[in-house]
């Protein structure tokens, strides 16, 4: 045998959604036997969609995936699949069957259970123990779930040793920034240090605050990739493994012969087990040309931000979104990105000018709007916000106007909003970014409220790049040039600047970056160059506004840390660094 045609199907699954999950499985395996495919594979937990988190603690929830698992059985006649599943034996398991000719042949369970970041896996998963290796028409293979692989110790060296030539890794890998270059770099590290194929495939789709980009990849015995799933969408990979090129390399290379002593101690967890010892030449049709291309970081990030969005608002039952536009950059990014993910027709941008916003803010937020031909409204809160002011003039006399007469102008605007999505079904779209929110500047029940936030875990100077990014996409202004210009202002009262109560966000967003996703002290903040007193005040305004973050909507993660998933920290809290 010289090739085996194995099939990469990189799917969009919906946590929960059994039936539809299931159906798209079938579709691809339809798909994979018009191709002559041999043997194809899906991502983690393709039946239940990632993560289904306490779904797990419903016992109705996993008796009807294992279900939809005899459904798919019932239809891969001729044809060898490795699907992701929850297993129930004794407890229940992250788990993936690898099925041949209408029958399960065999159940690799997932060893190593990812509990740190955005991971809650020990929660609800046993660990599995053995390292089992599928004879699949006469080759051995390694199956392998996520986590498994990352681990230079771990079982994907164990199945090499024990004879696989090639490791499958199913896998539902979510995205940060650069992530997928370190993913990548392990997985080659992996098929270079084990002599054999990897075939990655990565769960791609938006579930609530995450997002996965798929990137599958297929690298073969040198580290060499040879295949690549496309970012950020569906996609379907085919590929012919010339197998023998395993055998050969490992002839050639002397470290086959001298496994370690830890490899000898697990090798008796490398169960074999028989699949298909035979395989059948038939003719296949051949593969057009394909070539993928990595997405530099801005596009990826984009993209993250346009799948997030698209997924949370369909995925939830949603068709149409409602935005804020102030006419400054944070609300002109989210409704460039909505009208990306959802298409314009299905996006409104509400303008609500006060006494205070500037005739440039209301111009732009109406050129944005023309250009990117969504739907526009106008509605001013000055009479209802002179309406407040009269209401509480008694109970206010004798202070001056502050923050609270600020905030009243954003909440008037959230409410607004609110009634628009009450009595037409639109989601709202808040516009707040990871800036603002790791400090508090920004204001709970006004412009946090929400039911998503599509720039929660993005830096303001991101915000800037990506806007910038999105001009230079479409070689034409859709954002406004003032909008990019203008010095950032709540316009909340008169000549207001962000700058009157943050640093630059030049300085501020390092430093944030140095505070809550490095865990630095301040003292070694300070030593990074910045001022004491800066850093000081930075970190006393992220400390003491856990409290909003806590009752902000969800929002995408785009960096390695972003706030609820991965910094999990007490309200009720007085610890401070001295």
């Amino acid at each position: 045998m010289q090739s085996i045609r194995v099939g990469i199907a990189q799917i969009n699954s919906t946590v929960g959604d059994l039936v539809g999950n299931t159906g798209k499985i079938m579709e691809s395996i339809d798909q994979a036997k018009s191709l002559g495919i041999d043997l194809l594979t899906f991502p983690e937990l393709a039946i239940t969609g990632y993560p289904p988190e306490d779904l797990l603690l419903k016992p109705q929830f996993i008796e009807q995936n294992r279900e939809s698992l005899s459904r798919i059985i019932e239809r891969s006649s001729d044809i060898a699949l490795v699907v992701g599943f929850v297993d129930s034996d004794g407890d229940i398991y992250n788990a993936a069957a690898v099925i041949y000719d209408k029958k399960l042949a065999g159940i690799y369970h997932k060893i190593y259970l990812p509990n740190y970041g955005v991971f809650d896996e020990n929660r609800y998963f046993q660990a599995g123990t053995n390292c089992s290796i599928f004879n699949i028409y006469g080759v051995g293979m390694g199956i392998t779930i996520c986590e498994d692989m990352w681990y230079e110790a771990g079982p994907a060296i164990v199945q090499a040793y024990a004879g696989a030539k090639v490791l499958i890794n199913i896998s539902a890998s979510p995205y940060h920034a650069g992530k997928e270059l370190s993913r990548e770099r392990m997985l080659a590290t992996r098929a270079s240090d084990s002599m054999a194929i990897v075939i990655h495939n990565n769960l791609v789709g938006g579930q609530d605050e995450l997002v996965f980009d798929g990137n599958s990849l297929i690298i073969n015995e040198k580290g060499e990739v040879i295949a690549r799933g496309k970012q950020f969408e569906e996609d379907f990979l085919v590929v012919d493994l010339d197998v023998e090129s395993v055998f050969r390399s490992q002839l050639h290379d002397p470290r086959r012969r001298k496994e370690t002593p830890w490899v000898k101690e697990k090798l008796g967890q490398a169960t074999k087990i028989e699949v298909s010892s035979k395989y059948q030449a038939i003719a296949r049709p051949p593969l057009p040309p394909r070539r993928v291309e990595r997405l530099d970081e801005l596009a990826e990030i984009y993209q993250a931000l346009v799948l997030g969005t698209s997924d949370y608002v369909h995925k939830n039952g949603f068709e149409r979104v409602v935005i804020g536009l102030s006419g400054g950059v944070d609300s002109s990014l989210v409704a460039a990105i909505a009208a990306d993910a959802l298409g314009a027709d299905n996006v409104i941008g509400i303008s609500m000018p006060s006494r205070y916003s500037s005739p440039g803010s209301k111009s732009d937020a109406e050129a944005l709007a023309r250009n990117l031909g969504i739907e526009f409204k106008v509605i001013p809160i000055e009479k209802v916000f002179g309406s407040y002011l009269g209401t509480l003039a008694e109970p206010f006399k004798g202070t001056q106007p502050d923050s609270t007469e600020e905030n009243i102008q954003a909440r008037i605007r959230g409410n607004i909003l609110f009634a628009l999505s009450n009595k037409f079904g639109w989601l709202v779209l808040a516009c707040s970014n990871k800036s603002e929110t790791a400090t508090g500047y920004t204001t709970i029940y006004g412009d946090m409220a929400g039911g998503f936030i599509p720039l929660k875990d993005v830096p303001k100077t991101m915000v800037y790049k990506l806007a910038q990014y999105r001009n230079q996409r479409e070689r034409k202004e859709m954002i406004p040039a003032g909008v990019l210009t203008k010095a950032p202002s709540a316009e909340l009262r008169p000549d207001q600047k962000d700058t009157d109560t943050l640093p630059p966000y030049e300085v501020l967003d390092p430093i944030l970056k140095a505070y809550v996703e490095d865990d630095l002290a301040i003292d070694q903040i300070v030593a990074m160059g910045f001022e004491h007193d800066t850093v000081v005040k930075v970190a006393r305004l992220v400390d003491r506004s856990e409290y909003k973050r806590r009752q902000a909507a969800p929002g995408i993660k785009i960096t390695p840390r972003d706030f609820g998933r991965d910094r999990r920290l007490p309200i009720s809290n007085r610890f401070r660094e001295e």
